[in-house]
């Protein structure tokens, strides 16, 4: 049997129970089940109602106790139903008050679980409070993930304290693809500042010359490389966010609020002026020379590294090992198809050879694009996420905001950015435009088929079938880079494959 993890704390006060309660919003899950004990008094009702207030994000959230009514639902972020079994006849009810489906969708928090104590789920957490002194001790005990999840608040909670915001109000904010996720962090000075949480993560499995995934396809693991590339963008002008703290080891990073506008507007669509700002933007930085060894500290220099033929077609291999199986029902790429594929790219690989290069950020689209409309300039676009930057053909970010993954970027706007960029790197002399064009449409093909693969990888793999929404618009930008004739081969092998048609 999976022995529980005690947690034991000290809280002063009040205000400290309080906090503990929105510390605790922040790390439980669906499927979750919170079971609060402690004798009448102790802080269990005051706990709840900070942890609902928190993640409605509401301070005046009224949150009735249900003593009497035995539960009370509130549809917040995560769905939570809010127990109360003191008065509760015999514990079979519990079930008939909706336990077992509430548990499902979202978080139960039950106060008096000892009156339901055979009925209550093996894996849930324990939280007891009891009077210590003049304030209160609070023991938490929980499984797994679980108890993962609860030290990792309170080492933030630790965090924000040695920064110098142990009182700081947090609230949840978003999390991505990758396993970052982000907090607004209120400190009653009127400054939103932001919370990175990147935890680190054990080495995965080897998948090509004895190294893991990351290393291959030079995805960073800690923050060094976030750390570096936003400072030397703040010096060359641009608006990457300023670092207040950083915990390398723990993966903890305090961060500059750069806003809260995006580049869509409210039905999800593109707003022309912010694209048309946003590759100004690019044009800008592919025009300065980042140095490719940038020192963090004392002890450590970043070197970016070089989006290299290994890490190219790593990438274009989602293809073959994840979209290919799921478009044929299972059946795998023939061992004919992967030559012929990889010999395909390792052909256009080499016409990058003499491509411009220079800093790429990797994923410059509307999720991590910030709008600045009071700023001017390049300031006016805010660069939030650059932490996997490499060296590597510039055109790859203009493709990756010309064909924006997330939303549809229609003929005419892309006629329209194509064209903006081209102008002002003409007006700026020392610009091959044949040459960048092919290098556009090659990194178009490359960025697509790897989302192609990346997709149906994160549905099958990764439990998240809602990027599956993106595959039709993937493949029709695909289509557009391989009207480019240096793609003629790679068109032949996709409209074979059935991943393209002849009219797209």
């Amino acid at each position: 049997m999976t022995t529980a993890t005690a947690i034991s704390l000290y809280l002063e006060d009040e205000a400290e129970t309080l906090r503990l309660g929105e510390d605790l919003a922040l790390a439980l899950k669906p499927g979750d089940c919170l079971a609060l004990s402690g004798e009448l008094g102790a802080g269990k009702s005051a706990l709840a109602r900070a942890f609902l207030r928190a993640l409605a994000d509401d301070a005046e959230l009224e949150v009735p106790s249900p003593t009497f009514t035995l539960v009370q639902s509130y549809d917040l972020r995560i769905p939570i139903s809010h127990f109360d079994l003191y008065r509760l006849a015999d514990p079979g009810e519990l079930n008939e008050l909706g336990f077992e489906e509430a548990l499902q969708s979202g978080i139960c928090l039950v106060e008096w679980p000892e009156m339901a104590d055979g009925e209550m789920p093996a894996d849930r957490i324990t939280l007891r409070l009891t009077h210590e002194g003049a304030g209160r001790r609070v023991t938490i005990a929980a499984l797994g993930k679980q108890a993962s999840r609860i030290r990792r608040v309170l080492a933030i909670r630790q965090f924000l304290g040695k920064a110098g915001f142990p009182e700081a109000e947090r609230r949840f904010l978003t999390g991505d693809a990758s396993l970052r996720a982000y907090e607004a962090v209120y400190a009653g000075d009127g400054i939103r500042r932001i919370l990175m949480d990147w935890p680190p993560l054990p080495e995965g499995p080897p998948v090509l010359d004895g190294k893991p995934y990351p290393k291959v396809a030079h995805i960073a693991e800690n923050a060094y490389p976030f750390v570096a590339i936003a400072a030397a963008l703040r010096d060359d002008g641009f608006a990457a966010p300023e670092i207040y703290d950083v915990d390398y080891d723990q993966g903890i990073l305090l961060l500059e609020d750069l806003g809260t506008d995006g580049v869509l507007d409210a039905a999800g669509r593109p707003i022309p002026e912010r694209y048309r700002e946003s590759v100004a933007c690019l044009a800008k930085l592919h025009s300065h020379t980042i140095p490719q060894d940038i020192r963090v500290s004392d002890a450590h220099i970043h070197h970016i590294p070089d989006f290299d033929r290994t890490a190219m077609k790593m990438e274009v291999r989602l293809v073959l090992d994840w979209h290919l199986p799921w478009r044929r029902e299972g059946a795998p790429a023939s061992d004919a198809e992967r030559d012929d594929y990889l010999a395909i790219w390792d052909s256009l690989i080499d016409q990058l050879e003499t491509v411009e290069k220079n800093l790429l950020l990797r994923d410059f689209h509307s999720p991590n694009i910030i709008w600045r409309g009071n700023e001017t300039g390049v300031r006016r676009i805010g660069l939030i996420d650059f932490q996997d930057a490499m060296i590597g053909p510039t055109a790859y970010d203009l493709a990756s905001i010309t064909q924006d993954a997330r939303v549809t970027i229609e003929p005419d706007l892309f006629d329209q950015l194509m064209e903006h960029y081209l102008s002002l790197r003409r007006a700026g002399g020392n610009f091959e435009e044949a040459s960048f064009l092919k290098s556009w449409a090659i990194m178009s093909a490359q960025r697509n088929c790897k989302l192609a693969g990346l997709w149906v990888r994160l549905m099958q793999r990764d439990g998240k079938p809602v990027y599956m929404k993106h595959m039709p618009r993937t493949l029709s930008y695909l289509g557009v880079a391989l009207k480019h004739e240096a793609l003629a081969p790679l068109r032949d092998w996709c409209l074979r494959a059935g991943i393209v048609t002849s009219e797209s």
